[in-house]
């Protein structure tokens, strides 16, 4: 019961910070630079790259499966993402150039896959918004619904493998290495079974659910469709609430 109010508070607390955030879907060259400065700050805090220059922006940023987000709360840019729509004819994804094996044995078993990788947090506020993580792989909740994907990996420091368990109930695929690719920390792949694990995700979370509009104002590149929107506003209120009045009718 303690769990249940503690998640119960949690979320409504998320909801309302959402309600101030917007995303953006970054397309620009001048929002890039923004996206590659506090990249660059963050794992410079972090140490996690050997890293030159003041921005970190990678040939990977235009793929033409990949999508670059920015978090904004109150038009301030927090934190950013980038997602890969992963596929067996695809194979362009961050997590495959370290761990090519392991993700092509997904891949050749036919599954498709959302690989959120480039995360970084604005490091002048992240103490400050331990909600951080919720808002921004929110994004990757939403890419694996829109998608479809049969997993949502994680390549992540040892120290924050826990979370992933925790929160998305996320499978170990392959234990702590050092000395991995380029990076200068130890690093855990994981994987979650977005199908398996979504009714239970969205109940104790509800801020990660989202409306299909929301969705595909995220990630369609339908040209018929017009440009991209500026700005997308989180739906996870109003959808959540259409999630519970099934319950409600039911009791």
């Amino acid at each position: 019961m303690l769990s249940d109010i503690f998640h119960n508070s949690f979320s409504k607390k998320l909801l309302q910070i959402l309600d101030r955030v917007e995303y953006r879907r970054v397309e620009s060259s001048e929002d890039l630079e923004e996206v590659g400065r506090i990249r660059y700050r963050a794992y410079k805090m972090a140490d996690i790259l050997p890293l030159s220059g003041s921005k970190l922006i990678d040939d990977s940023d235009f793929d033409d499966h990949a999508y670059v987000f920015g978090v904004y709360f109150y038009e301030r840019l927090i934190s950013t993402v980038r997602i890969h729509h992963v596929t067996p004819e695809h194979r362009v994804s961050s997590t495959r150039d370290i761990y090519p094996a392991e993700i092509d044995q997904f891949l050749d078993a036919g599954m498709s896959l959302i690989d959120p990788v480039r995360f970084a947090a604005d490091p002048e506020i992240i103490g400050e918004m331990p909600s951080l993580p919720y808002l921004t792989l929110r994004i990757a909740s939403m890419a694996a619904d829109y998608f479809d994907a049969d997993r949502v990996l994680q390549l992540v420091s040892p120290q924050h493998a826990s979370f992933y368990r925790r929160v998305f109930y996320a499978d170990t695929i392959v234990p702590a290495k050092s000395n991995v690719g380029k990076y200068n920390i130890d690093l855990t792949l994981m994987a979650t079974r977005t199908r398996d694990v979504r009714q239970n995700l969205y109940k104790r979370f509800p801020f990660f659910v989202s409306e299909p509009y929301e969705r595909r104002m995220m990630f369609s590149r339908d040209t018929n469709l017009g440009p991209a929107p500026l700005t997308i506003l989180p739906t996870a209120r109003h959808a959540a609430r259409g999630q519970m009045e099934p319950e409600r009718r039911l009791g």
